[in-house]
């Protein structure tokens, strides 16, 4: 059963929470990053990325990178815009996007939990990307971004979280991007208890977002452990922080391929490939959205085409009726020779915050092919993770992110 707990935040003042929030450190390239933070004392992705504070060509897993990130949360708080909780709470993050609410309980999920796989994954992670979020960790003794958790909907715990949400929040901003966020502050015994009642009896949570970041977060309890061979599982190393959302508010978008080549076919060669996979035609919208599961959209030689899957060629085990799985199976593969998206450099992923538009204008400029994807279902995710499998690279993508800095654990050094 899935244990949570409350802890004591470290969080930013009311009138500077919309300064310090950020997106997640991975949503930015290198420069990106440097361009964003310039000139802004405030912005958290100056912590969550502090190589920017360095000249450029600083080697970014230096350990003066990671000590910067301390120093800098460490002069944020004693400035007194961080500011830590008294005693261990709940918190409620509300995001709105175009109108659509999903509210999410800020709490600490059990690092065993993670071990004994009451916490289900659903994607591998890279040892490499593991390694930087492990020293920004360690060194800051802090965890600085939520892993984003799915539960099956509960409406006992909908109802506890709605009477909450009737009081004043705590922080209450519109980021550049339109999101709106709320924070609201649980620090009653009793909604503290039934909550943490509630996802007690809850037999699993999921990752949706986030696996390099709880696989650090774990790597550095496990060490913490290791020092400290008398812990008692109540430190604050053996939980790590976590927002929990149910499945019934999230919303997944379309994760989009372009290619940057035909892999030597004519456009003509490989649309009489394709067709061994998919029903073909050409589409009389433009661009093609598909709109159904087994349907895909192909961008091709400035002309959109609409490809249904054929049903011969499908699989019902969990991963393989993925749509992501059919494509990667009976045309990437095949007809390009990519047998590992994730190291391939022929291929690039395209989040569906994007727009289509962002698949034609990517063959206008360095792809030759483009294929629109319909988005893969929460159910989709839970039915996989369930399995104990791991879905194709690039399956999810969530929108609203959750911003970095409005919610921070602290661990004992």
């Amino acid at each position: 059963m899935a244990e949570i707990r409350p802890f004591r935040a470290l969080r930013p003042t009311e009138e500077k929470a919309s300064k310090v929030a950020d997106l997640p450190y991975d949503v930015y390239s290198r420069e990106e990053a440097r361009v964003k933070v310039a000139g802004d004392k405030l912005s958290f992705l100056r912590i969550d990325r502090p190589e920017t504070q360095f000249p450029e060509g600083q080697d970014m897993y230096a350990p003066c990178v990671y000590e910067k990130a301390d120093e800098m949360l460490r002069e944020m708080t004693e400035e007194g815009i961080f500011v830590q909780d008294e005693r261990p709470c709940y918190y409620i993050y509300e995001l709105t996007m175009d109108g659509r609410a999903q509210t999410g309980l800020v709490a600490c999920s059990a690092v065993d939990d993670y071990l004994k796989g009451v916490i289900k994954k659903h994607e591998n992670t890279r040892k490499e990307k593991e390694e930087d979020r492990i020293r920004h960790v360690d060194v800051c003794s802090a965890q600085t971004g939520p892993i984003f958790l799915a539960y099956r909907a509960s409406e006992t715990v909908k109802q506890l979280l709605n009477q909450v949400k009737e009081r004043p929040a705590a922080a209450d901003f519109q980021s550049e991007d339109g999101i709106g966020h709320r924070v609201w502050v649980i620090d009653g015994e009793e909604e503290i208890s039934r909550l943490t009642e509630q996802f007690g009896v809850m037999e699993h949570t999921y990752i949706a977002d986030g696996h390099h970041r709880a696989a650090s977060a774990v790597a550095v309890s496990l060490k913490r452990r290791e020092e400290k061979p008398g812990y008692t599982g109540q430190e604050e190393f053996n939980y790590f922080l976590s927002v929990l959302f149910p499945d019934d508010e999230l919303m997944i978008l379309d994760y989009n391929r372009v290619l940057k080549d035909l892999n030597g076919n004519t456009p003509e060669e490989l649309l009489q490939k394709l067709e061994k996979a998919f029903i073909l035609e050409k589409s009389e919208k433009t661009p093609c959205r598909p709109e159904k599961k087994g349907e895909m959209g192909l961008y091709l030689d400035s002309v959109w085409y609409r490809l249904n899957v054929r049903p011969e060629h499908c699989l019902t085990d969990p991963v393989g009726a993925l749509d992501v799985a059919y494509l990667q199976r009976e045309v990437l593969e095949p007809v390009w020779g990519i047998t590992d998206p994730k190291t391939d450099r022929r291929i690039d992923f395209v989040g569906g915050i994007r727009g289509l538009g962002e698949l034609e204008r990517r063959c206008g400029v360095d792809c030759a092919a483009a294929f629109a994807m319909y988005p893969t279902s929460i159910g989709e995710l839970f039915s996989v993770a369930d399995a104990d499998l791991l879905m194709p690279p690039k399956s999810t993508w969530f929108e609203p992110k959750l911003r970095s800095g409005l919610f921070i654990h602290t661990i004992e050094r």
